[in-house]
């Protein structure tokens, strides 16, 4: 380790090794501070950044990707890791074997480029956030400067009270039925419904306090909720509780994607508007919306940390609703407009 000298001036100054030209001279970088043990610290932290953005340089674009995953495997969702892992197979086959210190914005450009006419925008830029982690944590001297495609508005069908009614009527009786209520009038989620136990339950109130989801390795597993806002009390109302009266152990015995199957079958022979089981949480949220409860309300019932996804897309507004506030618009206008001239 270097060690400092005292100046004339009182201060301190040591000196690490920086790199050495082409003409063979070695160049030195230099600290000063005002006491010898912080000139000494600044010296050898500056050594050891070095080293690690020199080992770092020498890794290529799919292993800087790995070991983001791994160093994330405990603090990340299973799925979420899951998706990391997929995204990392599918879609860096340019770029993975690249050394960092050869990446360029030219380069990535053309990788997001290419990738833009294979698949969705919403693709691109996951794979993209991906990759910006990744040299973010081992080349965080890099700035990246790409451009990505435009973002897709989606195109999201949210049912009608009536959809839900006809719906209910077609599934009257099955496990299905329990499902699509409790994400119509809670909203719960998937995972959180495939998680739900009869001890979650208590009077009208239901507990939400685990989430099923699948691991890395494939397998449907019960694990604490994503985030903290999932955590929550939902009270519903007496025919939903009715119908889970009696059911020991797991209220659903199916996981998420038996749920999505069985859904799908339904809507098609049920005759209504295609949609996605998803899209009954937006009809709840709709519906909350259009009744004028209060966000904050509406949130906690959902389990939404903030309000931006809620006001991004579960504020959509739905066929009926969008008539009656239409008919009280028109009217309001008429009566503005009709200056009682003959």
């Amino acid at each position: 380790m270097a060690k400092a000298k005292k100046l004339p001036s009182g201060a301190w100054r040591c000196r690490a090794y920086d790199y050495t030209d082409s003409d063979g001279k070695i160049h030195m970088a230099s600290f000063t501070a005002a006491t010898k043990k912080e000139a000494e610290y600044l010296a050898a932290e500056y050594a050891v950044t070095k080293k690690q953005k020199k080992l770092s340089a020498n890794l290529t674009v799919g292993d800087a990707i790995d070991k983001y995953i791994l160093s994330k495997e405990n603090v990340l969702s299973p799925g979420t890791i899951r998706e990391y892992q997929r995204t990392r197979r599918a879609y860096f086959e340019l770029l993975e074997h690249v050394p960092l210190k050869d990446i360029s914005n030219e380069l990535l450009q053309t990788w997001v480029s290419l990738l833009s006419t294979k698949v969705s925008p919403k693709t691109v830029r996951n794979a993209h956030g991906l990759l910006s982690s990744a040299l973010d944590m081992f080349f965080p001297d890099f700035r990246i400067k790409t451009t990505l495609p435009q973002k897709e508005k989606p195109d999201l069908h949210t049912p009608s009270d009536a959809d839900v009614r006809n719906l209910l009527r077609h599934i009257e009786g099955k496990e299905l039925e329990i499902a699509v209520l409790l994400a119509a009038f809670g909203p719960l989620r998937r995972g959180e419904i495939c998680a739900l136990e009869s001890s979650d339950i208590h009077g009208n109130i239901i507990t939400v306090n685990k989430s099923m989801s699948i691991n890395v390795s494939g397998e449907w597993i019960i694990k604490s909720p994503k985030t903290y806002s999932s955590y929550r009390d939902v009270e519903f109302p007496d025919f939903v509780i009715e119908k889970l009266a009696g059911i020991e152990g797991r209220i659903i015995k199916a996981t998420p994607d038996q749920i999505t199957s069985r859904f799908r079958r339904a809507i098609r022979f049920s005759g209504v508007q295609p949609f996605r089981f998803h899209d009954l949480r937006h009809y709840s949220c709709s519906i909350m919306h259009a009744l004028g409860v209060p966000d904050q309300y509406i949130m906690a019932r959902g389990g939404w940390a903030t309000d931006g996804v809620m006001k991004r897309v579960y504020r959509d507004t739905i066929d009926d609703q969008t008539q009656q506030f239409n008919a009280k618009i028109f009217a309001h206008f008429n009566d503005t407009g009709n200056t009682g001239d003959t």
